[in-house]
């Protein structure tokens, strides 16, 4: 966070760029548009339940869905070693393809870059994408008020023990899949009911853990989960457990965390529980008055325990 305050946001300082939200709202015309761009560099290509491809796009059209836009169109960037077999690069095409007309999205433009063998790791892809921003839909922190509630979609940490477990070749009876998937059906079928949203993130890099600590930041309310209520399957317990990870640090690639109105959490937790991205619907946790500005997690045995913001060495190369 250091390197993007202290030099990009610096430099680059604009009022569109500051807020640093998953996508720039772009006034345009009477519009609203939102634009986002990212970066995908995951090792190994090829994981249960996903691919750098279908990893690249669903991230994309997640980070808009998240500010309220629904996506339109999408770039594809493509920096490739020298040498890489064209049919794997055939098969993470075919995704890219097949996770873009799924979701009803575009790729409409691109770029490739060959470079010498040895300085890139097989494949990079890079995509931005565009959408327009849902009528009468602005999501932002300033909207949130103590006994709002904490819902997420699903599990969560499984896109991370999924890479990292086929990277280091761990085997297990039941094979841990990522949840990697576009949710702007998930998320437009919310917002178009007409409850009371009031922000929400999808829960990348540094997990659930992260997303809330950036919530929370310089902010005069605070949020308090309950441990009992985050669903974590019993496949990436037994592997975090067994690695040293804390599934509240690891990534997820298909989870959105929204907050929500007291007044319309049940009507939110049914339409998510009815979609096929959103059964495992949960209620987390709520906003609070005090601690301002912390996380903290009612543990099963009944404790509180301070959520921080990760510090030191992510787990590296799952996105």
């Amino acid at each position: 966070m250091r390197l993007i305050s202290e030099l990009f946001l610096k430099e680059f300082y604009n009022p569109f760029l500051s807020p640093l939200t998953d996508s720039a709202i772009l006034p345009i015309g009477t519009n609203k548009v939102a634009f986002t761009t990212d970066s995908y560099v995951v090792k190994p290509l090829f994981f249960p339940g996903g691919d750098i491809g279908k990893l690249a796009v669903a991230g994309t059209i997640n980070d808009l869905s998240v500010m309220g836009a629904r996506p339109l169109f999408i770039s594809c960037g493509l920096i490739i070693e020298d040498g890489f077999e064209y049919d794997t690069l055939k098969k993470i095409v075919l995704s890219m393809k097949k996770t873009a007309s799924d979701s009803g999205v575009q790729i409409v433009t691109g770029d490739t870059k060959v470079v010498e063998k040895g300085a890139a790791d097989k494949i990079f892809i890079n995509t931005a994408g565009i959408g327009l921003v849902i009528n009468n839909i602005e999501l932002k922190k300033g909207k949130i008020k103590a006994g709002d509630c904490i819902i997420i979609n699903g599990t969560i940490g499984d896109h991370g023990i999924s890479v990292i477990s086929k990277r280091e070749g761990l085997e297990f009876e039941s094979e841990i899949e990522s949840d990697c998937a576009p949710l702007n059906s998930l998320i437009t079928t919310v917002l178009e009911s007409g409850a009371d949203v009031k922000f929400m993130r999808d829960p990348t890099r540094g997990g659930l853990a992260s997303i809330l600590n950036e919530f929370t930041n310089r902010m005069d309310w605070g949020i308090h989960l309950i441990e009992k209520e985050i669903p974590i399957t019993d496949g990436v317990r037994a592997l975090s457990d067994m690695l040293g990870f804390d599934p509240l640090y690891i990534a997820n690639e298909g989870k959105v965390i929204m907050i929500v109105s007291p007044e319309d959490k049940d009507k939110v937790l049914k339409i998510m529980q009815n979609h096929p991205l959103g059964k495992d619907t949960r209620i987390i946790g709520e906003v609070v008055t005090s601690p301002k500005g912390i996380v903290t997690l009612k543990t099963v045995i009944g404790g509180t325990r301070i959520i921080e913001m990760p510090s030191g060495e992510q787990l590296p190369r799952i996105c």
